[in-house]
């Protein structure tokens, strides 16, 4: 008799002790932030439910509209484990693309992309160098005149007849004001200011997503940038155009590949926003009875299979098979996901990811996460993704 009673003090003991050890578990392993999507079901897991203290409805059930809710987590329906904090977004819709089309961008100002000496009686001299310009740097106005295009700066500055001017520039956001001072070319016969400057850009891409209502687009993934200077260039005006595949080169390690596209019409939308989040503006026209797909939030996305949408030849936008095999949501620079390209079709025609894809919509379990942004060059079947939130957020 004394030794079942001492055998189940020691089972008793044992569930108690795996009764705490669980509870600590749990404590340590439920998440202080839970996020969730309004009219869709939350869950911690099988074993633990979720209480509203607001509405004291307990269980697992479909989230409130959207807000920021306190609620509690218990263990089997009955002992509580901890208090959290519930997120719950709106659901958002849009329309897929994979579309290729051609971008053409004018800058707000023009861009510095080189700095040169000029020969003069007295050697040779740099008046860039000698105001403090900078490649990158963005002329706004010479002596008070806008100025909108390299021809304008050539023509001030040609016919400054070496006196002093004026140069309002922007630098890393702030504007800046420096006196330039021309010099005569021995060369040219004329006088020369030596800055090698860029008003505008052109090329291909892919649009990711756009609004049916309203036709407000997103693109790239990434902000254009200079060719020589790597800056992003400052936005002034510009459009996008109806665009058509040529060809493709294939990448290899070491070596981005590219598609090859020509400009095959007139302007389809005008753009606004030029960001390290993509390009956004808005369509002339769409059609409204296109089928959308619902938006993931980051905590939704997850490592494994998935699909970009992309042109890659005359068949126009198709579905290829990817993996997501790292996931980022603290990356400053939006490289929030790393992807690598599995099917066997894309790969024979590309390589992988390249040039022009950029923008390609990423779609996981029937929801549009992502785009496309960059090609690893060491491994053109490896790339970079943006957060799909990213890129609603900045447009």
């Amino acid at each position: 008799m004394i030794k079942a009673v001492r055998t189940i003090k020691y089972i008793l003991s044992a569930i108690t002790l795996c009764f705490l050890l669980l509870l600590v578990y749990s404590f340590y392993t439920v998440p202080d932030e839970i996020y969730s999507v309004s009219d869709e079901d939350i869950r911690v897991n099988d074993f633990y439910t979720i209480t509203y203290e607001e509405s004291e409805i307990a269980g697992i059930s479909r989230s409130s509209e959207a807000g920021r809710y306190k609620v509690r987590i218990s263990l089997f329906n009955a002992i509580p484990v901890k208090d959290s904090s519930l997120t719950v977004s709106e659901r958002q819709y849009v329309t897929l693309s994979g579309e290729i089309i051609g971008l053409r961008l004018f800058t707000d100002g023009v861009m510095i992309v080189g700095i040169d000496s000029i020969e003069t009686e007295n050697g040779s001299v740099s008046p860039g160098q000698s105001a403090g310009l900078e490649t990158g740097d963005v002329i706004c106005s010479i002596n008070g005149i806008t100025t909108e295009s390299s021809s304008k700066v050539n023509e001030l500055i040609s016919g400054s007849e070496g006196k002093v001017l004026e140069i309002e520039y922007v630098r890393n956001g702030e504007h800046r004001k420096t006196e330039f001072t021309p010099v005569f070319s021995l060369n040219e016969q004329k006088y020369k200011g030596g800055l090698w400057v860029r008003d505008s850009a052109a090329g291909i891409g892919t649009m990711t997503f756009y609004d049916n209502d309203t036709g407000a687009f997103a693109a790239l993934g990434h902000a254009v940038c200079d060719v020589d200077t790597g800056e992003v260039l400052p936005l002034s005006n510009g459009d996008i155009v109806s665009a058509g595949i040529t060809g493709c080169t294939k990448g290899t390690n070491g070596r981005a590949g590219e598609l090859c596209g020509v400009f095959t019409g007139n302007s389809i939308g005008v753009l606004f926003k030029n960001s390290d989040c993509g390009i956004f503006g808005v369509l002339n026209g769409c059609d409204s009875n296109t089928s959308e797909v619902p938006v993931a939030t980051e905590h939704e996305i997850e490592k494994g299979p998935a699909q970009i949408v992309s042109t890659v030849d005359e068949n126009g936008a198709q579905y290829y098979d990817i993996e997501i095999t790292k996931i980022s949501t603290d990356d400053s620079e939006h490289k929030n996901m790393v992807i690598k390209v599995t099917d066997e079709e894309l790969l024979e025609k590309t390589g992988g990811i390249v040039q022009g894809m950029s923008g390609s919509p990423i779609v996981q379990n029937g929801k549009l996460v992502g785009a496309v942004t960059h090609v690893l060059v060491n491994d053109p079947t490896k790339g970079y993704g943006i957060f799909i939130e990213n890129m609603l957020e900045a447009a």
